[in-house]
């Protein structure tokens, strides 16, 4: 994976605090999309998501919060079923990673 290309993650996270869990949202909510509660995708190069990887780290308390972050594949087939936060029509990012979030 080439630090230039900015690639599709998967941010997820538990946070037991309050406080650092509206924190937390804050900082994603800059940083990308949210799909669900406490789920978020983020187009962003590497060292890009590492600096937000720091930035995260410092809001949380590591025995007691779960911030998880998966790169997704450039030909992810996604299907949503129930409810969504937004039509099914939007897109979510277009820098050269196209994702409709349902046919």
């Amino acid at each position: 994976m080439a630090d230039n290309q900015a690639n599709l993650y998967l941010v997820a996270y538990d946070i037991a605090n309050p406080k650092r869990l509206g924190r937390v949202h804050r900082v994603l909510k800059r940083a990308g999309l949210p799909v669900q509660y406490s789920v978020f995708t983020v187009v962003m190069k590497r060292k890009v998501l590492l600096r937000l990887l720091e930035d995260l780290t410092e809001l949380i308390h590591p025995a007691q919060d779960d911030i998880r972050c998966y790169r997704l594949p450039n030909n992810t087939d996604m299907k949503t079923l129930g409810r969504q936060l937004f039509p099914a029509d939007v897109m979510l990012f277009t820098d050269g990673i196209n994702r409709l979030l349902s046919d």
